[in-house]
């Protein structure tokens, strides 16, 4: 019997991202998929830029703090019901290094194909994804070269969950990632010109 060959984004992982620190340094090498997210505009290219070059000041809250805690409990039953692991592991894309991505859970289905998870929290019903998540989870496709994602959200009322996570799956849209790596390349050519 032949083994299973490695799965080609595997010799794509930058860290597994056990190491928080080692995890945060590669992430300020290239564009992240949470970069990416808030890339719709010229004006939003710009703010990106100064973002990346000088921090952010937003260092998080209680509503982050929520997200961060509820995430292992969230991806505990996306595991148990979709059978996606979670992930911490940041990859790069295939053809760029400087483009980045952390899917929240990552499986590999029989015939090899990918397939990621997102998870949230929120405060608020959702009648449809945002469309900064869906910017997030294109990119983390185009990244890994996955064949959908299962977005999945659980809202809280004053951090206490109210009842079991919903989800959605959202299919690869090759149209919105040209788009994305468009924006991404403007970026980094804003980026270079303000390094150099």
């Amino acid at each position: 019997m032949v083994p299973d060959p490695i799965p080609s984004y595997l010799s794509r992982m930058v860290t597994d991202g056990t190491d928080r620190m080692a995890w945060m340094r590669a992430r300020a090498r290239g564009i992240t998929a949470t970069d990416v997210a808030k890339l719709s505009t010229p004006r939003s290219i710009e703010a990106a830029a100064h973002e990346k070059l000088h921090g952010s000041r937003f260092s998080g809250n209680a509503y982050t703090a929520h997200g961060r805690a509820r995430e292992p409990e969230i991806a505990s039953w996306v595991m148990r019901e979709h059978g996606i692991s979670p992930s911490q592991a940041l990859f790069h894309a295939e053809c760029d290094l400087r483009h980045l991505a952390t899917p929240d859970g990552l499986a590999l289905r029989s015939g090899g194909a990918i397939e990621l998870a997102e998870i949230k929290t929120t405060n608020k019903e959702w009648r449809s994804i945002p469309r900064s998540y869906l910017r997030q989870i294109w990119w983390q496709q185009y990244v890994l070269g996955a064949e959908r994602t299962l977005m999945v959200w659980e809202r809280h009322e004053n951090f206490v969950p109210v009842g079991d996570p919903q989800c959605r799956w959202v299919d690869r849209d090759e149209n919105e990632i040209e788009r994305l790596v468009k924006l991404a390349t403007q970026l980094i050519d804003v980026l270079i010109v303000r390094t150099s």
